[in-house]
């Protein structure tokens, strides 16, 4: 089967506009999604991961408890506590 060389170089066109368009699309929407971190301050379990950090850069261990939570949202936001009470 032969391709008109037009036509295969107009489908080549395409896909790398595509291709870039797509990379743009993402990296425009990307910055705009990273501004959205949820509001943890009055989170019970990121309170506590700010203390047990705090706690552990205190006195120098390294995240001394190891806490496991039921609900994944709660599990992030002890991470999260705890990350900005260590200082990181």
């Amino acid at each position: 089967m032969r391709m008109n060389s037009k036509r295969g170089a107009g489908i080549l066109a395409i896909a790398a506009g595509l291709i870039i368009g797509g990379g743009a699309v993402q990296a425009v929407a990307a910055p705009s999604l990273q501004n959205q971190a949820p509001d943890n301050s009055k989170n019970k379990t990121y309170q506590q991961g700010m203390r047990e950090g705090k706690d552990d850069q205190t006195h120098n261990r390294d995240h001394s408890k190891k806490r496991h939570f039921k609900k994944d949202a709660d599990q992030q936001a002890y991470e999260a506590g705890y990350q900005k009470g260590r200082g990181n």
